[in-house]
């Protein structure tokens, strides 16, 4: 299920517990009973006492100074997207307004799904707050199954077999998706939607649990992203994700090759091999409904 009552607090110890003692250059005093830094060793190497270190992590001490919360993201390593995560749950008064929740299933803007679904030579997907696939096009889909309208990438990455096959770089991914819901419910952890898929999650996958564990948070901006499809072979294809500013959360990803490159030959290929008359939505795979319509 998702994180307790003190979100704070999960925070701090799970970032903790990812530290290296020696790189740090911390005394060693024997063996340690859980890994990484001690409470009292990150409340030294960030200048504040242990007493209100400990406060913080039980949920007792409340608004940190922004003096303080600097300090325990140096001492953590945070980077820019994981501090803001920071100050979000530690002073959710200071932070951006609190979103809508999510209780409606989320869909596509009919509009934007029109406009991929013209796109014959760059993959599209709409990906919703949870990582729910919204709507794709052809290309999109004969890339990659997953992307399907009506399935989930977080839930597919852990629970379908192919994923490790699909992708070459598989803990690189689901490292991924799972650090881009955790950035994407920011401090709202109890949305049903996602209660529900974290609680499925945690109780069918171990990976997934130690995973969420370790609290990483990453939006999903821009990179490289490997596929091993069927057709074409192993391709490398660049993404870049555009938000859509009139539907909270949810994120256009668009795919393009290098130009010049073998991998823009596959993705041309690719695309060749697409029926003609292929217009229509495709249908989900065996045992997934199309849960998420577009309007």
């Amino acid at each position: 299920m998702p994180d307790s009552a003190n979100p704070l607090g999960e925070f701090l110890r799970a970032r903790r517990h990812l530290l290296d003692p020696s790189a740090l250059k911390m005394p060693d005093h024997g063996r340690r009973r859980q890994p990484g830094l001690r409470r009292e060793e990150l409340a030294l190497l960030a200048g504040v006492s242990s007493h209100y270190y400990a406060r913080l992590e039980q949920g007792t001490a409340r608004n940190p100074s922004p003096a303080v919360l600097d300090a325990l993201a140096g001492v953590l390593g945070l980077n820019a997207e994981a501090t803001m995560h920071l100050y979000r749950l530690a002073q959710p008064a200071y932070s951006a307004p609190a979103r809508t929740r999510a209780r409606k299933p989320e869909k596509a803007r009919a509009s934007l799904v029109d406009v991929i679904k013209g796109w014959t030579e760059q993959p599209a997907v709409i990906i919703g707050r949870y990582r729910d696939v919204l709507a794709a096009n052809d290309l999109a889909v004969a890339l990659n199954a997953q992307f399907t309208p009506g399935l989930n990438l977080l839930r597919e990455v852990f629970m379908d077999p192919a994923a490790h096959d699909i992708y070459p770089d598989w803990e690189e991914v689901a490292l991924g998706a799972v650090a881009g819901v955790r950035a994407s419910a920011g401090t709202d952890m109890d949305d049903p939607r996602l209660t529900q898929l974290v609680g499925e999650l945690t109780l069918k996958s171990a990976q997934f649990r130690i995973m969420w564990a370790r609290h990483d948070v990453r939006e999903r901006t821009s990179g490289a992203k490997r596929f091993h499809n069927p057709v074409v072979g192993s391709i490398t294809l660049r993404y870049e994700s555009l938000a859509d500013t009139s539907a909270p959360g949810q994120t256009l990803m668009i795919f393009t090759a290098e130009a010049d490159s073998t991998h823009e030959q596959s993705l041309r290929l690719l695309a060749t091999a697409l029926p003609v008359e292929a217009d229509g939505p495709r249908p989900a795979r065996p045992g997934h409904a199309l849960a998420n319509p577009t309007e």
